[in-house]
């Protein structure tokens, strides 16, 4: 038997942290969420105060535990999920970040971006990380703060300044300073890591001119790193899972099995194909990952990603002011049979898979006098989905099968109007779990397996539930027509942010 009820996942994400009790069935038995305040100091800068996202996740865990009647004694072990790609370095001596947090959606090193395709480098990454040379992954990152922040650079080489994604900031202060790790999931998406190694690249760091002793030590998915120190929790704790939201997501989603595929709706929009123990090399612009390193056994994926879903949603109710809540959207947007020809393109910070294209901005085409907010907060909706459709084009390219079911989680995928649209536009059903919060599941049952809270995969499999089915409801011609427009509106956003130099 375990010693004790419950497992603690961390999940921390880009617009808040959260901490989340789930028994030895799956079942949540107690959440708490902290929101996060986004700092944008430039157009295409998206930044974090690195303290407050430990302060954040700290209270969250603290809430969760003092709403549930519960101490750390009742917790069998803590996993971590994060956010991904977002780029932290401190002080090791005093455990201060050097700059804020530099987000996963910033665009600041596009300008590198292009320096390094202009060297010939693409091949060169793509071939021994499986990603793309974007500003979206953390190597280009630690580079900017090397090459910005005065004193940086000598300081990193010499020894006293230690990177990390949200994961490795999280153990950090979880154990005071005496754990710098991270997971190979997470290390698998810096453009650092050799997937086919599981290790740091010598070569991959020349080329991005940044020294080893910056880096983490790679673990496993599903391992007992170390004890929590007891500054937050009252026992120590052991923690025994890590991994990115989107692997947590596969995992979480039971897509155990080659050709399974998830989507995750939150700020981004994420899809993953379980494609085995062996990686699978994109020829449609799409990710190859890591999905997990359990008991020694690497298994892979192929990712698509979307950086704007409930982002655009947000950005209704922030920035156009059509909504004063976000779940509101809905029902604004179930106002109308249809978007009136309207297409929104979510290009705010470039464009993701397939299309790879930093300089793309958001866009609105079909506008009349008769759009309404009605209109705009349908089409935003329907880009989401739309965007989902094309990275699955590409998959299904890719692996060479047509996708017979998409399993869905993530905020928006509790929309009901949203779902319906992806699953006509796709023409395949969409099936929701009734767990929702699949990322935080996924690293509660590999932080779980670790320490023998569950005894193997297979006992997790069977609770996995179905919440709804949405069945397509749409013609073959009507489909064709709507993404026709899409694909139109979409290639009239490339490349509008190019600066007139390059």
């Amino acid at each position: 038997m375990p010693r004790a009820q419950y497992i603690l996942a961390l999940d921390q994400g880009t617009t808040s942290s959260r901490a989340i009790l789930f028994d030895q069935t799956g079942t949540i038995r107690g959440i708490a969420q902290k929101a996060l305040t986004p700092l944008f100091p430039q157009p295409g800068w998206v930044e974090q105060d690195a303290n407050e996202i430990w302060s954040s996740q700290a209270a969250a865990v603290t809430e969760v535990l003092t709403r549930a009647g519960l101490s750390s004694t009742d917790v069998s072990a803590l996993g971590i999920t994060n956010q991904r790609e977002t780029t932290l370095v401190w002080d090791r001596e005093t455990g201060q970040p050097i700059y804020n947090a530099i987000v996963w959606q910033d665009r600041r090193t596009a300008p590198l971006c292009n320096t390094l395709k202009q060297q010939g480098l693409e091949a060169f990454f793509r071939n021994k990380t499986g990603l793309v040379i974007d500003p979206y992954f953390s190597g280009t990152k630690i580079r900017w703060l090397l090459d910005t922040i005065p004193g940086a650079r000598a300081k990193a080489e010499a020894g006293q300044l230690a990177f990390g994604t949200v994961d490795t900031w999280l153990v950090w202060q979880l154990t005071r300073g005496k754990k710098h790790i991270t997971d190979v999931t997470n290390a698998s998406r810096t453009l650092l890591l050799n997937i086919h190694t599981g290790e740091w690249d010598q070569e991959l760091l020349d080329a991005l001119d940044i020294p080893r002793q910056l880096l983490p030590e790679v673990r496993s998915s599903s391992e007992v790193y170390a004890d929590t120190s007891t500054d937050l929790l009252d026992t120590a704790v052991p923690m025994s899972g890590m991994a990115g939201d989107q692997h947590a997501a596969l995992f979480g989603q039971m897509c155990t099995a080659p050709g399974m595929v998830k989507n995750t709706y939150g700020t981004g929009c994420f899809m993953l194909m379980h494609t085995g123990g062996q990686p699978t090399a994109s020829q449609n612009n799409l990710l190859t990952t890591v999905a997990w390193r359990c008991d020694g056994r690497v298994q892979y994926a192929l990712e698509g990603s979307v950086f704007v879903a409930g982002a655009v949603v947000q950005w209704l109710r922030d920035g156009l002011g059509i909504i004063q809540s976000s779940a509101e959207v809905e029902t604004l947007a179930a106002g109308v049979p249809d978007t009136g020809g309207l297409y929104l393109v979510p290009a705010f910070s470039g464009l993701g898979a397939p299309h790879w294209d930093p300089y793309a901005r958001g866009s609105l085409f079909g506008l009349t006098r008769g759009s309404t907010a009605a209109h705009i907060a349908r089409a935003a909706l329907e880009s989401i989905a739309y965007q989902s459709m094309d990275i699955l084009a590409a998959m299904e390219a890719d692996a060479s099968l047509r996708l017979t079911q998409l399993r869905v989680d993530g905020g928006a995928s509790l929309n009901n109007l949203l779902m319906q649209f992806q699953a006509d536009i796709l023409g395949v059903p969409v099936v929701r779990p009734k767990i929702a919060e699949t990322t935080a599941l996924g690293v509660a049952y590999l932080a779980g397996l670790a320490v023998g809270y569950w005894k193997d995969p297979s006992e997790i499999v069977s609770q996995w539930q179905i919440d709804r089915v949405f069945e397509p409801d749409l013609s073959s011609e009507h489909r064709d027509e709507l993404k026709a427009g899409w694909a139109k509106a979409v290639d009239r956003t490339k490349e509008w942010a190019i600066p007139d130099t390059e």
